[in-house]
């Protein structure tokens, strides 16, 4: 690699590092930065345009929504949501996936047969289409988002790391283990799962991008948090039918989205090759 290619991929993982770090500092402190009330009506500054143009306002330095809301406390306290459903789905779906693929891939058998069968069943229907059929039973709600997100999540965790442990159970260490009468469960906890971990890691940065679209696109739909709690999908849903005279309000929560996922993709793949020198960038 040349120096310049060096230091421009530097600059792209440490751009991309400084974007995720704001998104968590705004998802656990952005509802207190805010410098409006995201949820506050003014009838009199409807559709205000961002500062830089003519009729902006520094009060509203990007703008206002249809009844007044203020765009930018919109987008800071719409990153909690985006957090709190990223890193919760990813956690439930996570642990769920390993637990079954360690598992599937350690007992093998009918256990495993019939797990796989289930992962490949639900991999061959829409997320999306699930998704609805779900919130529709359950009604629209964060808590039942994540409870869906994770739901629909766990297979990819389960196929990986039933692969990882199939590698791993006929090593030595494990059938010392085994041999020495350690129980199932310490065998899994202590010496298949350490070895399977760096694959999870991976796989839960290369998520957290996934779901942050995923819910963006409930929320577009009217199936996650309801207002008046401001998320990127719905602001993106309301500002949508203003576009051509107020593009403000659907843009920046657009560009919001685009650039943590980009980001989130950038350092998942950088932790990825950091891990498995390996592989390929």
């Amino acid at each position: 690699m040349r120096p310049d290619e060096s230091f421009l991929s530097k600059l792209q993982i440490g751009l991309a590092g400084l974007v995720v770090f704001g998104f968590f500092i705004l998802g656990l402190l952005g509802g207190w930065l805010a410098p409006h009330d995201p949820a506050q009506q003014n009838l009199a500054q409807v559709m205000l345009p961002p500062v830089w143009q003519e009729g902006g306002s520094m009060a509203h330095p990007l703008g206002t929504a249809m009844l007044g809301q203020d765009v930018l406390s919109g987008i800071m306290a719409g990153a909690r949501v985006s957090l709190l459903v990223s890193v919760c789905a990813v956690g439930l779906s996570g642990a769920l996936g390993v637990l079954l693929g360690l598992v599937a891939g350690y007992v093998g058998g009918w256990l495993d047969s019939l797990l796989m069968r289930l992962a490949d069943i639900q991999l061959s229907i829409p997320f999306i289409l699930l998704a609805i059929a779900l919130i529709g039973a359950l009604g629209p709600n964060l808590t039942n988002v994540i409870l869906v997100i994770a739901i629909t999540n766990w297979v990819t965790y389960a196929k990986v790391v039933r692969t990882e442990t199939l590698r791993l159970r006929d090593r030595d260490f494990v059938k010392s283990a085994r041999v020495s009468g350690t129980p199932l469960a310490l065998v899994l906890w202590r010496h298949i799962l350490p070895n399977v971990m760096n694959s999870v890691i991976v796989l839960v940065t290369l998520d957290i991008g996934k779901v942050i679209i995923f819910e963006s696109g409930l929320s577009f739909l009217g199936l996650s948090v309801q207002p008046p709690t401001p998320s990127w999908g719905s602001m993106l849903a309301d500002g949508r039918k203003y576009i051509s005279i107020a593009y403000w309000t659907s843009l920046f929560p657009g560009i919001a989205i685009f650039a943590v996922v980009l980001c989130v993709n950038f350092l998942g793949n950088w932790i990825r090759v950091k891990m498995d020198p390996q592989a390929s960038p």
